[in-house]
Protein backbone atom coordinates (compact mmCIF):
# COMPACT_ATOMS: atom_id res chain seq x y z
CA UNK A 1 0.00 0.00 0.00
CA UNK A 2 1.26 3.51 -0.78
CA UNK A 3 1.56 5.86 2.19
CA UNK A 4 2.05 9.59 1.90
CA UNK A 5 3.47 12.01 4.44
CA UNK A 6 1.98 15.44 3.93
CA UNK A 7 3.03 18.92 5.05
CA UNK A 8 0.61 19.89 7.81
CA UNK A 9 0.44 23.53 6.69
CA UNK A 10 0.31 23.61 2.89
CA UNK A 11 -0.64 20.02 2.03
CA UNK A 12 2.46 19.46 -0.11
CA UNK A 13 3.96 16.00 -0.38
CA UNK A 14 7.00 15.38 1.82
CA UNK A 15 7.48 11.68 1.14
CA UNK A 16 5.64 8.65 -0.19
CA UNK A 17 6.50 4.97 -0.19
CA UNK A 18 5.07 1.52 -0.64
CA UNK A 19 4.88 0.19 2.91
CA UNK A 20 2.83 -2.03 5.17
CA UNK A 21 2.08 0.84 7.57
CA UNK A 22 2.59 4.56 8.09
CA UNK A 23 5.19 3.67 10.69
CA UNK A 24 7.20 1.82 8.06
CA UNK A 25 6.91 4.80 5.71
CA UNK A 26 8.18 7.12 8.43
CA UNK A 27 11.09 4.77 9.11
CA UNK A 28 11.88 4.69 5.38
CA UNK A 29 11.91 8.49 5.20
CA UNK A 30 14.16 8.65 8.23
CA UNK A 31 16.54 6.06 6.75
CA UNK A 32 16.82 8.25 3.65
CA UNK A 33 17.58 11.26 5.85
CA UNK A 34 14.44 13.06 4.70
CA UNK A 35 13.36 15.83 7.04
CA UNK A 36 9.91 15.29 8.50
CA UNK A 37 9.71 18.87 9.64
CA UNK A 38 6.11 20.14 9.32
CA UNK A 39 4.83 16.60 8.65
CA UNK A 40 1.26 15.76 9.56
CA UNK A 41 1.57 12.61 11.67
CA UNK A 42 -1.47 13.17 13.81
CA UNK A 43 -2.77 9.92 15.35
CA UNK A 44 0.08 7.94 13.77
CA UNK A 45 1.12 4.72 15.46
CA UNK A 46 4.86 5.18 15.94
CA UNK A 47 5.21 2.99 18.99
CA UNK A 48 8.71 1.55 19.45
CA UNK A 49 9.97 3.37 16.34
CA UNK A 50 13.63 4.42 16.34
CA UNK A 51 13.51 8.12 15.47
CA UNK A 52 16.69 9.15 17.24
CA UNK A 53 18.21 12.26 15.58
CA UNK A 54 15.15 12.72 13.33
CA UNK A 55 13.99 16.22 12.36
CA UNK A 56 10.38 16.42 13.48
CA UNK A 57 10.38 20.15 14.16
CA UNK A 58 6.91 21.70 13.79
CA UNK A 59 5.44 18.28 12.98
CA UNK A 60 1.87 17.54 14.01
CA UNK A 61 2.11 14.53 16.33
CA UNK A 62 -1.08 15.21 18.23
CA UNK A 63 -2.69 12.02 19.55
CA UNK A 64 0.17 9.98 18.05
CA UNK A 65 1.25 6.76 19.76
CA UNK A 66 4.92 7.29 20.56
CA UNK A 67 5.07 4.81 23.40
CA UNK A 68 8.49 3.17 23.74
CA UNK A 69 9.78 5.20 20.76
CA UNK A 70 13.42 6.22 20.66
CA UNK A 71 13.30 10.00 20.40
CA UNK A 72 16.73 10.67 21.84
CA UNK A 73 18.34 13.76 20.29
CA UNK A 74 15.28 14.19 18.06
CA UNK A 75 14.38 17.73 17.00
CA UNK A 76 10.83 18.21 18.25
CA UNK A 77 10.99 21.99 18.54
CA UNK A 78 7.58 23.59 17.95
CA UNK A 79 6.06 20.14 17.39
CA UNK A 80 2.45 19.55 18.37
CA UNK A 81 2.57 16.66 20.85
CA UNK A 82 -0.74 17.41 22.50
CA UNK A 83 -2.48 14.25 23.74
CA UNK A 84 0.38 12.10 22.37
CA UNK A 85 1.24 8.89 24.22
CA UNK A 86 4.88 9.20 25.26
CA UNK A 87 4.90 6.45 27.86
CA UNK A 88 8.37 4.88 28.11
CA UNK A 89 9.59 6.99 25.18
CA UNK A 90 13.26 7.93 25.30
CA UNK A 91 13.40 11.72 25.15
CA UNK A 92 16.96 12.12 26.37
CA UNK A 93 18.56 15.08 24.64
CA UNK A 94 15.47 15.78 22.54
CA UNK A 95 14.85 19.41 21.53
CA UNK A 96 11.38 20.23 22.84
CA UNK A 97 11.71 24.01 22.66
CA UNK A 98 8.20 25.50 22.21
CA UNK A 99 6.73 22.02 21.71
CA UNK A 100 3.09 21.66 22.72
CA UNK A 101 2.98 18.93 25.39
CA UNK A 102 -0.50 19.74 26.66
CA UNK A 103 -2.30 16.55 27.58
CA UNK A 104 0.61 14.36 26.50
CA UNK A 105 0.75 11.20 28.58
CA UNK A 106 3.46 8.98 29.96
CA UNK A 107 6.25 11.55 30.26
CA UNK A 108 8.47 10.99 33.26
CA UNK A 109 9.62 14.55 33.84
CA UNK A 110 12.42 13.39 36.11
CA UNK A 111 14.07 11.54 33.21
CA UNK A 112 13.97 14.42 30.76
CA UNK A 113 14.38 17.52 32.92
CA UNK A 114 17.85 17.73 34.52
CA UNK A 115 17.12 21.20 35.94
CA UNK A 116 14.69 19.72 38.46
CA UNK A 117 17.72 19.41 40.74
CA UNK A 118 17.24 23.13 41.45
CA UNK A 119 14.17 22.34 43.56
CA UNK A 120 16.35 20.50 46.07
CA UNK A 121 18.96 23.20 46.53
CA UNK A 122 19.24 24.87 49.95
CA UNK A 123 19.79 28.58 50.33
CA UNK A 124 20.67 30.98 47.54
CA UNK A 125 20.83 29.72 43.95
CA UNK A 126 22.25 31.57 40.97
CA UNK A 127 21.25 31.43 37.32
CA UNK A 128 21.35 33.84 34.40
CA UNK A 129 19.13 36.35 32.65
CA UNK A 130 19.69 37.25 29.01
CA UNK A 131 18.75 40.86 28.26
CA UNK A 132 19.08 43.31 25.39
CA UNK A 133 21.19 46.46 25.38
CA UNK A 134 18.38 48.24 27.25
CA UNK A 135 18.17 45.51 29.91
CA UNK A 136 14.86 43.91 28.92
CA UNK A 137 14.25 40.30 27.96
CA UNK A 138 14.86 39.64 24.24
CA UNK A 139 11.58 37.82 23.65
CA UNK A 140 8.71 39.26 25.68
CA UNK A 141 10.36 42.25 27.35
CA UNK A 142 8.32 44.13 29.92
CA UNK A 143 10.73 44.35 32.86
CA UNK A 144 13.87 46.48 32.76
CA UNK A 145 16.43 44.68 34.91
CA UNK A 146 19.05 46.52 36.94
CA UNK A 147 21.85 45.18 39.12
CA UNK A 148 21.00 45.40 42.82
CA UNK A 149 17.24 45.31 42.39
CA UNK A 150 14.72 42.59 43.20
CA UNK A 151 11.89 41.72 40.82
CA UNK A 152 8.69 39.79 41.42
CA UNK A 153 5.93 38.38 39.19
CA UNK A 154 3.29 36.65 41.30
CA UNK A 155 1.29 35.59 38.24
CA UNK A 156 4.13 33.60 36.62
CA UNK A 157 2.91 30.72 34.43
CA UNK A 158 3.26 27.45 36.39
CA UNK A 159 2.30 25.13 33.52
CA UNK A 160 5.04 22.51 33.11
CA UNK A 161 3.99 21.95 29.50
CA UNK A 162 4.63 25.59 28.57
CA UNK A 163 8.26 26.08 27.59
CA UNK A 164 8.12 29.87 27.45
CA UNK A 165 5.46 31.57 29.56
CA UNK A 166 4.77 34.59 31.73
CA UNK A 167 7.12 35.21 34.61
CA UNK A 168 10.80 35.93 35.10
CA UNK A 169 12.54 33.58 32.70
CA UNK A 170 16.02 32.56 33.80
CA UNK A 171 18.35 30.07 32.18
CA UNK A 172 21.61 28.19 32.28
CA UNK A 173 24.73 30.00 31.15
CA UNK A 174 25.13 27.88 28.02
CA UNK A 175 21.52 28.68 26.98
CA UNK A 176 22.20 32.40 27.33
CA UNK A 177 25.39 32.10 25.31
CA UNK A 178 23.61 30.22 22.51
CA UNK A 179 20.89 32.88 22.30
CA UNK A 180 23.24 35.85 22.71
CA UNK A 181 23.34 38.51 19.98
CA UNK A 182 25.45 41.61 19.54
CA UNK A 183 24.57 44.16 22.20
CA UNK A 184 22.98 41.65 24.57
CA UNK A 185 24.06 41.22 28.19
CA UNK A 186 24.02 38.23 30.53
CA UNK A 187 22.97 39.14 34.05
CA UNK A 188 23.43 37.04 37.17
CA UNK A 189 20.24 36.37 39.12
CA UNK A 190 19.90 35.04 42.65
CA UNK A 191 16.85 33.26 44.08
CA UNK A 192 15.80 30.36 46.30
CA UNK A 193 14.06 27.09 45.46
CA UNK A 194 10.81 28.44 46.90
CA UNK A 195 10.93 31.26 44.33
CA UNK A 196 10.78 28.86 41.36
CA UNK A 197 7.45 29.05 39.53
CA UNK A 198 8.06 26.10 37.22
CA UNK A 199 10.77 24.12 35.49
CA UNK A 200 9.17 23.13 32.16
CA UNK A 201 9.29 19.46 31.28
CA UNK A 202 12.25 18.69 29.01
CA UNK A 203 13.34 22.33 29.06
CA UNK A 204 16.38 23.20 26.96
CA UNK A 205 17.73 25.37 29.78
CA UNK A 206 15.03 27.90 30.65
CA UNK A 207 12.80 28.03 33.71
CA UNK A 208 10.58 30.61 35.40
CA UNK A 209 10.71 32.17 38.82
CA UNK A 210 8.29 34.35 40.75
CA UNK A 211 11.07 36.52 42.12
CA UNK A 212 14.82 37.06 41.97
CA UNK A 213 17.50 39.64 42.64
CA UNK A 214 19.93 40.75 39.94
CA UNK A 215 23.34 40.69 41.60
CA UNK A 216 25.76 41.20 38.73
CA UNK A 217 26.66 40.88 35.08
CA UNK A 218 28.87 38.32 33.36
CA UNK A 219 32.05 39.42 31.63
CA UNK A 220 31.41 38.60 27.96
CA UNK A 221 35.09 38.72 27.14
CA UNK A 222 35.82 36.17 29.84
CA UNK A 223 33.13 33.95 28.36
CA UNK A 224 34.65 34.28 24.89
CA UNK A 225 31.45 35.77 23.48
CA UNK A 226 33.15 39.01 22.45
CA UNK A 227 36.80 39.85 21.84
Amino acid sequence: MKYQIINRFDGSLIFEAEADSLKSAVKAAFALKISLSFANLSRANLSCANLSLADLSCANLSCADLSCANLSLTNLSCANLSLADLSLADLSGANLFLADLSGAGGINKYRVTPLLFLLDQPGKIRAYKLVTSVNVGPFNGGIMYEVGKTYEVESADVNESEQCGAGINLATLDWCMKEWKKGYKILIAEFEAKDIAVIPTATDGKFRVHRCTIIGEKDLKELGVVK
